[in-house]
């Protein structure tokens, strides 16, 4: 019997968090945090999902709990 593949989904709220840090570029927060603008685009668009690492550095940049920059959905397809 094959076993169903469940997909995980990160979803995060960077847009948002840029937005309202005074539109803050894609650029400018991969820089920050120390990874390409590419890598940004990439989680902003859920094609990518951060190391842990990562993670904490983006939600501690914006001064913000992790679980306000990412939510975790083991059951979206």
């Amino acid at each position: 019997m094959a076993k169903k593949k469940i997909e995980s989904k990160i979803r995060n709220n960077i847009r948002r968090l840029r937005f309202n840090a005074n539109e803050l570029t894609q650029q400018e927060l991969a820089n920050a945090v120390g990874v390409s603008r590419q890598t940004i685009v990439a989680i902003e668009k859920e094609k990518y999902s951060p190391s842990l690492e990562l993670a904490f550095r983006i939600a501690d940049y914006f001064n913000t709990p992790l679980e306000e920059v990412f939510s975790f959905h083991p059951d979206e397809e």
